[in-house]
This record gives structure tokens, sequence and C-alpha cells, in this order.
């Protein structure tokens, strides 16, 4: 392997295991009763993993799922299904 292509794959987040080096995709937010969602997911090898923040009143919950989308708009649609389904589940008591 060559110095260029070994920067690169560390750059690009290459990596030899399963799942390789997690990346920040882009974020986008959205509004549900009252609450903020920012969709956040994280690019590994194969997909994207659902991530995100909600927030309402100074207040943040960062979450982490295990599902996977392949494409990053699909990982944004299922991030906010979860983000919303969170939030009629919980309500505030979310951040208790």
């Amino acid at each position: 392997m060559s110095l260029l292509s070994g920067l690169k794959n560390l750059f690009a987040g290459g990596g030899s295991g399963a799942q390789g080096a997690a990346r920040p995709g882009s974020s986008q937010k959205h509004e549900h009763k009252g609450f903020e969602i920012e969709t956040q997911p994280t690019k590994i090898d194969g997909g994207f993993r659902v991530s995100g923040v909600i927030r309402k009143d100074g207040q943040e919950h960062q979450f982490i799922r295990a599902d996977l989308a392949y494409s990053e708009a699909d990982a944004h649609e299922l991030t906010l299904f979860k983000a919303k389904q969170t939030i009629d589940q919980m309500g505030d008591r979310l951040f208790n």
C-alpha cells in the first residue's frame, strides 16, 4: 500500500474491521410536538447508522440506534421516524 492510499483510507474512514471507522454525515432539523429533532446519521461501512438529538426547553437527548439504512436519505427518514416515535411514547419524560 502506498503512502497516498494509506492517507486516503485514513481520512476516508476506510478500515479493515467489519464496520470500519464511523464518519459523521449531514444533519437535518425538524419539529414535532414542540420538540426539535436533529437527524445526524453516522456513515459506517455499508450504510448509515440511525442517530440524532432531540431538544426541548434547553434540554437535550442524544440517541444512537442499531438500525442501519443503505442511503443517507433513508437514514434521515428512519432517524426522524424513530425520534417521533420516542417523543410520542415518552414526551417530556425523555429528559428524566
